[in-house]
């Protein structure tokens, strides 16, 4: 029975991702800084880790109770919209604390045994905004684009220790916390430069139509990813996302 380690499961794509390999007989290592069970159906294949990917100690908690892990899929993030002219930088750094450096600790803590097995597959989950410039995320997309770029290097690096790396880029998605969670570290509405920008840049992004990413489309990617040792390095996750990648070429 194979192993995935998921972290961000408290809701959105972490949650149902953790749903779908349960429903798929893997065994399912749930990762959340405030632990829930409540959230998972019954099963002796689940466990809930306590784990904050911006804590040293706390990494080295939860890989230490994991045990062996066969795929890890790094989905802990957070974005805040604002213009980066009122953004203080203790937002900023605080975005690349999850986004990036938190992704990039996990996977320095659970290569060593992937490589010693000779067999793993990191997924990282980042977001299609870094197909191409928007206003109000530059912070957001700077995090996830650096993700991006570190998992192309990371990937020539690990490839002769039979360790795959993916990264999966879902679009907007209305199923998820994301937003929610965006809107409170909204900044800028109230600014006399940027609020009248701001209330236009929001109402054009609201008013905007097409089909946006299902939570079951990112699943359905990391599970492509687990299963298809052929996959590609990059997978848009979603409808919107797929249009993105396809106008960025």
């Amino acid at each position: 029975m194979k192993t995935i380690m998921i972290t961000g499961c408290s809701s959105g794509f972490g949650l149902e991702t953790a749903r779908y390999f349960l429903e798929r007989d893997w065994r399912v290592l749930a990762t959340m800084r405030m632990p829930r069970e409540d959230l998972f159906p019954r099963s002796e294949r689940l466990r809930v880790l306590q784990l904050d990917v911006t804590d040293a100690q706390s990494i080295r908690n939860a890989i230490e109770a994991a045990g062996p892990i066969d795929v890890l899929v790094n989905n802990a993030g957070f974005g805040a919209p604002a213009p980066f002219e009122l953004m203080d930088m203790e937002t900023v750094r605080a975005l690349f604390d999850t986004n990036t450096f938190g992704t990039m600790a996990l996977t320095q803590a659970v290569l060593p045994q992937m490589r010693a097995r000779r067999s793993g597959v990191v997924v990282n989950i980042t977001s299609s905004v870094t197909y191409k410039p928007l206003p109000l995320v530059g912070v957001y997309r700077a995090a996830k684009a650096a993700v991006n770029a570190f998992s192309e290097s990371l990937a020539s690096e690990v490839q002769q220790f039979g360790v795959r790396i993916h990264v999966v880029l879902p679009g907007s998605s209305g199923e998820t916390r994301f937003r929610d969670t965006a809107r409170a570290h909204l900044r800028g509405m109230e600014d006399e430069v940027y609020a009248d920008f701001m209330r236009k840049t929001i109402a054009r992004m609201s008013e905007s139509t097409g089909a946006g990413t299902r939570m079951q489309d990112v699943a359905e990617a990391v599970w492509r990813v687990a299963a298809d040792a052929s996959s590609p390095l990059h997978i848009p996750a979603g409808a919107d996302a797929v249009q993105w990648a396809a106008q960025a070429g």
